[in-house]
């Protein structure tokens, strides 16, 4: 399976009134729920894209790091390019899909409610998170409802 995944509001809450822990690396502690939810869908073939604005913020070696501090190991990762901050979550799909072979098995984790806009067969596969919940078992389900459905 690919995972395109944000971070903010979907593996740390994006609740603007609470400063979220940070661990050594300087990056916020993941949600627990969120840990556990997105470690049910990652299989050793699972690849991770991330769609995130932190992307930058550290090499993919480090983010594996980052990961495995909050428990969850990726093996295969990747990230949209560096976009200057300009371009829109939902530009920045449309592109990557207009450059690569389209995966049997993905989807789309984020809380930007934009991505609503997606043409309807990418948005088939959105899993859109509440931003101050972040990803649950609930969005859990309806992963594993898309995976049933490719079959």
């Amino acid at each position: 399976m690919l995972i395109f995944l944000d971070i903010d509001g979907v593996m740390v809450s994006g609740a603007t009134w609470k400063v979220p822990e940070t661990l050594e690396d300087g990056f916020p502690v993941f949600l627990e729920k969120a840990v556990r939810s997105l470690n049910s869908l990652i299989t050793p073939d699972t690849k991770i894209i991330l769609s995130t604005s932190h992307r930058d913020r550290f090499t993919l070696h480090e983010w594996k790091k980052v990961f495995l501090r909050r428990g969850i190991v990726v093996n295969k990762l990747d990230r949209f390019p560096y976009a200057h901050g300009l371009k829109k979550r939902k530009d920045e799909i449309l592109e990557w899909f207009a450059t690569h072979s389209r995966p049997k098995d993905f989807v789309i984790i984020d809380d930007d409610k934009t991505l609503y806009d997606l043409p309807k067969d990418l948005k088939e596969h959105l899993i859109v998170t509440s931003p101050y919940i972040g990803l649950t078992m609930e969005n859990l389900q309806e992963v594993r409802g898309l995976e049933l459905e490719m079959v």
